[in-house]
């Protein structure tokens, strides 16, 4: 006898479908678990024991974020197995400028149609990102909602707790004019300015992610799926207080990323000469004919994180972080100046 069909997966809800590829993800899940991590996966709720030795005064820090439209190149290649690693170090970044480790995260997952294959790399990417990043998978929503997205599209969201002393928390309130600034390269665009970059690339250049363009090592799509590098294990090691401020640099750029950590005495003079812009930005301006100060606004242009240090902690920080030297703290009014 032919098993009816449920009424719910008729109108696009599969539940048991859903069941079966919770149920098969817990190993991955349980990989991230430390002794913090209690009850059982699956859960209302995720449970942490906050336990913090050695911290006087623990804070929690948390932040929430998304991948965006980089997400249409993961659906144009339909390759799923880094998008969730993007996530999570996107979010380990926006909590570590404050000097914060992170303890544990939780994903969101809305799509059309769930697909156990996609499922399945989505889940391992956050599992391998969050082990790497010494950080607890202990929740997740998934949600599937036919005719809120296009076929075979999904969008995700992520939030992450993390914890720093307050004694030896980050703010940039000891930013003082002559401190250095220092740049740590990133590895492509990260997760801003996709919206952009596919307008030129795809709709203006009439490429596909299979393309090959003179100066890129690897295919187009290869390139605009590298992975957002997670910082936080480098910032780590930096012995404290030698650090005066730091910022992820994400939408907005060098130009409004800069000065949500500096004084409101004090500007960020930028060398944009100090460092080697990374091709897919100079094929992007080009081809886009994108003015430069629009440039530093939207795309990182091959900087994912600035530490702003005392020139005598230069040598030792810059060593540490693998860093650049790219501007200096100026007398001003709390704006970032480039200087081409």
């Amino acid at each position: 006898m032919t098993k009816r069909k449920k009424a719910y997966a008729l109108a696009g809800v599969d539940v048991d479908l859903g069941n079966r590829l919770k149920g098969g993800i817990q190993s991955l899940v349980r990989q991230t678990h430390g002794p913090q991590v209690l009850g059982k996966i699956g859960g209302f709720g995720g449970l942490f024991q906050a336990d913090f030795p050695g911290m006087r005064h623990p804070v929690l820090v948390a932040s929430i974020d998304g991948v965006g439209t980089k997400l249409k190149i993961a659906f144009a290649l339909n390759k799923h197995d880094t998008i969730g690693g993007d996530l999570v170090n996107h979010c380990v970044n926006d909590i570590a400028v404050l000097g914060a480790r992170p303890l544990f995260f939780l994903d969101y997952i809305g799509c059309e149609k769930l697909k156990p294959r996609v499922f399945d790399q989505l889940i391992r990417g956050f599992s391998r990102a969050c082990r790497e990043a010494k950080c607890a998978l202990i929740g997740g929503e998934t949600a599937q909602m036919p005719g809120m997205y296009r076929k075979d599209e999904y969008d995700l969201a992520g939030t992450i707790i993390g914890v720093v002393d307050r004694t030896q928390m980050i703010d940039g309130s000891k930013i003082r004019p002559g401190d250095i600034v220092l740049g740590m390269l990133s590895s492509g665009l990260h997760t801003n300015g996709y919206s952009l970059a596919r307008r030129i690339f795809f709709e203006k250049m009439k490429l596909n992610p299979g393309s090959y363009i003179r100066g890129l090592r690897y295919s187009l799509g290869q390139e605009l799926l590298r992975v957002h590098k997670n910082y936080q294990p480098l910032l780590a090691k930096v012995p404290k207080g030698l650090i005066k401020g730091l910022a992820h640099i994400t939408g907005g750029g060098l130009i409004d990323n800069l000065p949500r950590i500096l004084p409101k005495n004090c500007d960020a003079v930028i060398e944009t000469k100090a460092w080697q812009i990374p091709p897919i930005f100079q094929i992007l301006q080009e081809k886009g004919k994108i003015d430069c100060q629009e440039m530093y606004q939207v795309f990182n242009m091959g900087i994912g994180m600035v530490a702003i240090v005392a020139e005598k902690n230069v040598a030792a920080v810059a060593s540490i972080l693998r860093a650049e030297k790219i501007g200096l703290v100026r007398r001003g009014t709390g704006k970032t100046r480039l200087i081409f």
